[in-house]
C-alpha cells in the first residue's frame, strides 16, 4: 500500500513541476511585445478588450491585410462606435465585418472559418491578448488548416504597471484552458465561462 501511495505521490509531484514549467512559459510568452506582421489576406480580432478592436482596425488602416473580422460583437454595436472609441476611420467600414454568432474561442475559430472561406483567405493576422493567444491559435488552427496564422498578441491595458495577483489567476485558468484545447476538450472548456467581453469594453476578459 504504501508503495502505491509514493508511486501517485511521485506521479503528482511530477505532474505539478510538468505543470509549472509550462506555466511560466506560458506567462512569458503572454508578456512579449509583437513584431510588425508581415502582410496577410485578412485580420481577425478577437473580442475581449477594447486594445484588441484598436489594434486590428490600426492594421487594416496601415495596409496589412485587405479586410477585417471582428468575431463575437456583443449587443447591438456597430461599426462606427468601435471605430470612434478605437481611433479609426469610419471609411474603413466596406472592409469590416462584424461577427455576432460567437460566444467563446471554440465559436471565433467557427466564426473565423465561415469568413475565411467566404473571402478564400489563405493567412490571416489573429489579434488578441497575449494570454489568449495560445489558446485561440490551437482553436483556430484545428478551424482552418493550410491557413497561415500570424499571432498579433495584444497585452492588456491594466498589466502594463504589473499583473496582480488578479492578473495571475487569470493566468493560471487561461493556462488550464489551454492545456485542455490542447488535449482535445474543447468542448468541455467551451461549456464553462468563456464569453468575450463587449468590444468597447475597458479591461480584458479571458473569453476572447
Amino acid at each position: 500500500m504504501r508503495r502505491w501511495l509514493r508511486r501517485i505521490a511521485m506521479c503528482l509531484a511530477a505532474l505539478t513541476m510538468a505543470w509549472l514549467a509550462g506555466f511560466a512559459w506560458f506567462i512569458r510568452n503572454a508578456g512579449q511585445a509583437p513584431d510588425a506582421p508581415p502582410r496577410a489576406d485578412g485580420i481577425v480580432a478577437l473580442t475581449g478588450g477594447a486594445d484588441r478592436v484598436a489594434t486590428a482596425l490600426h492594421l487594416l488602416a496601415d495596409g496589412r491585410a485587405g479586410r477585417l473580422l471582428i468575431s463575437g460583437v456583443g449587443g447591438a454595436a456597430e461599426f462606427n462606435a468601435l471605430a470612434h472609441h478605437a481611433g479609426a476611420d469610419a471609411s474603413l467600414a466596406p472592409r469590416v465585418t462584424l461577427g455576432r454568432t460567437a460566444s467563446s474561442t471554440h465559436g471565433n475559430a467557427q466564426e473565423t472559418a465561415d469568413w475565411v472561406r467566404a473571402y478564400h483567405i489563405e493567412s490571416l493576422i489573429v489579434v488578441t491578448a497575449g494570454y489568449h493567444m495560445p489558446r485561440a491559435l490551437a482553436e483556430l488552427s484545428r478551424s482552418l488548416p493550410g491557413v497561415r496564422l500570424v499571432p498579433v498578441p495584444v497585452q492588456p491595458t491594466a498589466w502594463r504597471d504589473g499583473i496582480g495577483m488578479a492578473g495571475f489567476r487569470l493566468l493560471a485558468i487561461e493556462y488550464s484552458k489551454y492545456l485542455a484545447v490542447e488535449a482535445g476538450l474543447s468542448g468541455l472548456v467551451t461549456r464553462g465561462a468563456d464569453r468575450p467581453a463587449a468590444p468597447h469594453a475597458t479591461s480584458e476578459h479571458s473569453g476572447g
